[in-house]
């Protein structure tokens, strides 16, 4: 890849990093991408409600959490046309590029940012280079506008190539909420994909490392529970109250004593308690924010299963209602070993390169499950490569960086296995 490549590779990303924005609101990185995709040249562009299956969103928030984000948007340049294609939370990109008769490829990657405020620190190189992230308290710490980065820069290196056959690029919203996967799965964009490629930079891999395709990636479920209770004076009559904080502080006690499995392992956690008026006043409503995983869809079932009883059971134990709404989850896919053996042979071959992982165990949850697992059932493959990144602090950190010289070993590598899988049949 020519110096200028990399540069406008490098560019990209940084462009990305200056503008990061919360799930179903990724109005500006929609439009950037679009605006990309027309200088490359692709055969369709599908944006917004073309690109998502709209009943099956997940974790949308509500329209005035949306619109300061749509309002930024229109301030920042983005058209008129685009917002309004995009509107209500309707975010995310499919590009086509039609090269021939060969099989249909799909590359998926994420839009969306994190809830962090970024380090101001100058030995953080995005505040000393000067594309620290300008949406204040929001942030791309884990890696995903090196992700858009490589997606484009693979585009583009696909269109140059020998390669024959469909290239189908999923720019996913709300990956960071769990809530844009099953909606991207079920748009149809799926329909007719051969091989389907999820990518992740890091998580621990150094740059010049690669794995070619991770095994178990957790099963998963966000919940949220209201108790509501009754209140009263704590002093004079608390009696005559139903505690609503007393019944949420019995469900997170006994959430964490929930059973282990002996088919595998399990998570469970309560991360967050909102609630309550006064210290003298007995609460009359508290709602949690939960989560639960499991090895297996089935394990994660079961963990989700468990803490519903608990919850209804604290409830009932303190004469409160509870109601829970699993707001967003994502199953358990593994990657094909067929795809790790191609991307693993063609990754030996990529400059930069140091040490090929078949395979890994990935320990954490990802909603790009549901498009792997949409192909799989189809009778297509799929896989999740890492593309290895040094990264000075761990992912969702305030000083989470990228070596962009892992940018040009991503491109490189899922090109060149694009064009390795179109000289073959399925």
């Amino acid at each position: 890849m020519s110096h200028d490549a990399r540069a406008r590779l490098s560019d990209l990303r940084r462009t990305f990093h200056r503008h990061p924005e919360p799930g179903w609101r990724e109005f500006q990185t929609t439009a950037r991408v679009v605006e990309e995709l027309e200088r490359i040249g692709v055969d369709e562009i599908a944006v917004g409600r073309e690109a998502l299956a709209t009943d099956a969103r997940m974790a949308v928030p509500d329209d005035d959490e949306i619109q300061p984000w749509l309002d930024r948007a229109r301030r920042a340049g983005v058209s008129d046309d685009l917002l309004e294609r995009t509107a209500g939370g309707h975010t995310g990109v499919v590009a086509t590029l039609s090269q021939g008769e060969g099989p249909c490829i799909g590359l998926r990657v994420d839009l969306d940012a994190i809830s962090i405020h970024e380090s101001e620190e100058r030995d953080h190189r995005p505040e000393a280079e000067g594309f620290r992230s300008e949406h204040d308290g929001y942030m791309h710490a884990c890696g995903h506008d090196a992700h858009l980065a490589i997606a484009l820069g693979t585009l583009e290196a696909v269109k140059q190539s020998a390669f024959e056959g469909t290239l189908k690029v999923l720019f996913q919203p709300a990956e960071e909420i769990s809530g844009g996967g099953k909606a991207m799965a079920e748009s149809g964009h799926l329909d007719g994909v051969d091989y389907l490629f999820a990518l992740h930079v890091g998580l621990d891999h150094p740059t010049g490392e690669i794995v070619a395709g991770v095994e178990s990636p957790l099963a998963m479920a966000h919940l949220t529970a209201t108790f509501e209770g009754a209140s009263a004076h704590a002093g004079k009559a608390p009696n005559e109250g139903a505690n609503a904080m007393q019944a949420a502080a019995v469900a997170i006690q006994n959430a964490y004593g929930i059973a282990r499995h002996r088919d595998g392992a399990t998570r469970v956690n309560v991360g967050r308690i909102e609630g309550g008026s006064a210290s003298n006043v007995i609460a009359e409503e508290v709602t949690i924010d939960a989560e639960v995983r499991g090895e297996t869809t089935a394990l994660m079932t079961y963990a989700r299963t468990e803490l519903e009883r608990i919850l209804y059971a604290a409830a009932e134990l303190h004469d409160c209602d509870v109601t829970p709404h699993v707001i967003s989850e994502s199953p358990c896919v593994d990657s094909h070993p067929a795809l790790q053996e191609v991307v693993g042979n063609v990754a030996w071959g990529v400059d930069g390169v140091e040490h090929v992982i078949p395979s890994e165990e990935f320990g954490v949850s990802e909603d790009g499950t549901y498009l792997m697992q949409q192909v799989q059932d189809a009778g297509g493959l799929a896989s999740y490569v890492l593309v290895g990144t040094d990264h000075p602090t761990s992912h969702h950190t305030p000083t989470f960086d990228i070596d962009e010289e892992s940018l040009a070993i991503g491109v490189n590598i899922l090109s060149e296995t694009f064009v390795e899988l179109s000289r073959r049949r399925p």
